[in-house]
């Protein structure tokens, strides 16, 4: 029995098994490797989209200060070309066109907060808490009008002493 083992067909066998052995760890080995490879690819194409929309939120966010320092510019040409015509105009004309703005937003001002103010009594007269009244009463549109008003009549003021 001991010669079938020593013998040439059993020892090509085994000869050539232990010699597969290594290309078959090879060819597990690679298949591995691609596995790898093609999830480091998929990464790669992740961080790309990813630097692509980033771009994209970058050239928007351009694109939106560019048309906000437009219409700044505009605004600030409307200013200056009021101005112009106000100076031209002379005497009471210059007057009344430099009184128009300023009663305008007084009036609307007064009128808002006389309504507010009459909602805010009569809701009270009725019960209502006064917290609730007064959140009531401070709604988005009044705060927007208010804080408006306030930026146009001071920080707009304070802006063009800076010269900005």
């Amino acid at each position: 029995m001991l010669d079938i083992l020593s013998g040439g067909i059993l020892g090509s066998v085994f000869g050539g098994l232990f010699r597969m052995a290594p290309e078959v760890l090879k060819f597990f080995d690679k298949k591995n490797e691609r596995l790898h490879e093609l999830a480091m690819f998929k990464h790669q194409c992740d961080l790309e989209a990813q630097r692509g929309q980033q771009k994209l939120a970058e050239i928007g966010a351009q694109r939106e200060a560019a048309i906000d320092v437009g219409v700044m510019d505009a605004f600030n040409n409307a200013i200056e070309q009021q101005a112009q015509m106000v100076k031209a105009a002379g005497g009471w004309a210059a007057s009344l066109s430099a009184s128009v703005r300023p009663v305008v937003t007084y009036w609307v001002l007064f009128v808002w907060s006389f309504v507010h103010v009459w909602f805010a009594w009569n809701a009270w007269l009725a019960g209502a808490p006064a917290i609730e009244v007064f959140k009531t009463m401070m709604t988005p549109d009044f705060s927007a009008l208010l804080s408006g008003t306030i930026n146009y009549w001071f920080l707009d003021r304070t802006l063009k002493q800076r010269g900005l």
